[in-house]
């Protein structure tokens, strides 16, 4: 076994000899042997425990066995407790997620404060199988199913080649000590589900489905590897930066236009997702214009570009706008048109739309989230409304209040996205340039209705 890891790390260049290595200990049998094998070693070593505080006493007591397992070997010892299901709820992320997003951002702390070039983690063989099944379960591309890497930039996984039956031989021949987590056995989490029912069932089928799925999923890194190095290329003829946006052109496109695989690799890091690829090449093959939006970007179509403008900078509190010209990049915002007011003029009634006297509305204006307090007077009253209460008349639900935008000039409420535009900025008879606002709903192709 110990000849096998030095061999794994070495093949793998996980590390060097004058490296210092930090070791995630959880107590559990895979990082309690990892740490013994490294003790056999001669590597400089630290131990690193996360206490997440999820099982009362039984967390307590992983921690009492790592601190005196340390202490015996005279490893340096590092802990933190960590309220796991606070952090979850804040996050609004599963308790699994909250728990990895912990504990590799404090490894990366002790990491840079005392030194040590990689952490290393107790994932075995087994721990790669059930991650590959997974990731295929939920939908995959090819890197989903090549599992866990053995070497991901500072982080080493030098137990990858060892079976789950292996690790406890080892541990059994060398008395090493651990602590069994009970939830392992629990079968409410798909990993665990797949551990205990799906694999038993492929083993029956192929008594060597372990060796077999460690060689498919190398067979597959290699071709993922392939795969990346094409589209780095491909991405270099196709991708430019422009005033910020990120620029996608269509002529290095032209023969994978139609290939779902390209376009997705190409637009994941935008948000783009399997059901919006029918979409993006519906707006590849039509008109300028054409536009579509993921949770992260807005993606419209512009000659022959695409021009990829990241959402995030519009979640901010408020987002200040110099121009008419700025108006119209703003997202959420459709079509911007100053129009000269003619006896022919006819007031767009639409609900997206807003149409104001141009020459009130003074820039820079400021789009922004409601805040409590707000009011303004509705088109059509003379008296000032809170914006609480117009939103309770319209039956807005607690996130559609979050998601409602302002536009404010000069410290009023011009417009309610989407909604109502306030009455000191209506067209009179007075008016001369009409400003046209459309909104733009941006969980589609197409502008959506709020219904109710």
């Amino acid at each position: 076994m110990l000849s096998d890891f030095l061999r794994y790390i070495e093949e793998n260049r996980m590390t060097g000899k004058d490296d210092r290595v930090l070791l995630a200990v959880s107590g559990g049998i895979d990082s309690m042997v990892m740490a013994h094998l490294f003790s056999r070693t001669g590597f400089e070593t630290g131990i690193a425990h996360c206490n997440f505080c999820l099982r009362g006493k039984e967390s307590d007591k992983d921690e009492e066995l790592v601190r005196k397992y340390s202490s015996e070997n005279d490893i340096s010892f590092f802990s933190k407790r960590f309220n796991t299901k606070k952090y979850a709820e804040e996050k609004g992320i599963s308790i699994q997620m909250a728990a990895r997003e912990l504990r590799y951002g404090w490894f990366e702390e002790i990491m840079k404060k005392n030194r040590f070039s990689k952490t290393a983690v107790a994932h075995n063989l087994n721990d790669n199988i059930e991650t590959m099944l997974v990731n295929m379960t939920r939908g995959t591309g090819i890197t989903g199913l090549t599992g866990m890497r053995p070497v991901n930039n500072r982080i080493i996984r030098p137990l990858l080649f060892a079976t789950r039956e292996r690790i406890r031989d080892y541990c059994t021949s060398n008395g090493v000590r651990y602590r069994e987590d009970r939830s392992n056995a629990e079968t409410k989490y798909t990993r665990n589900k797949i551990r205990s029912l799906v694999i038993p069932v492929l083993m029956e089928i192929n008594p060597s489905i372990e060796a077999t799925l460690q060689k498919t999923a190398e067979r597959l890194r290699g071709t993922d590897d392939i795969i990346t190095a094409f589209m780095q290329e491909l991405r270099k003829k196709a991708l430019d930066e422009r005033d910020g946006d990120v620029i996608l052109k269509l002529a290095p496109l032209r023969m994978y236009i139609e290939n779902s695989a390209v376009l997705y690799e190409l637009t994941e890091h935008y948000g783009m997702t399997g059901p919006l690829l029918y979409n993006l090449k519906n707006i590849i093959a039509g008109p300028p214009g054409g536009r579509i939006f993921t949770n992260t970007h807005r993606i419209i179509k512009n000659r022959q570009e695409l021009i990829v403008t990241p959402l995030s900078e519009f979640e901010n509190e408020s987002v200040k706008i110099d121009t008419i010209a700025d108006l119209r990049k703003v997202p959420f915002i459709a079509s911007v048109i100053s129009v000269n007011i003619t006896l022919n003029f006819r007031i767009p009634s639409a609900r997206d739309t807003a149409c104001v006297d141009q020459d009130k509305l003074r820039f820079p204006v400021i789009i922004r989230r409601w805040h409590k307090g707000d009011s303004f007077i509705p088109f059509g009253m003379k008296r000032k409304k809170k914006l609480s209460d117009f939103f309770t008349d319209l039956k807005y639900s607690v996130p559609q209040k979050e998601r409602a935008l302002i536009l404010e000039s000069d410290g009023m409420i011009a417009w309610i996205a989407g909604e109502r535009i306030d009455d000191r900025f209506r067209i009179t008879s007075d008016t001369k340039k009409a400003l046209i606002i459309k909104a733009q709903r941006h969980n589609g192709t197409t502008a959506q209705r709020r219904k109710g």
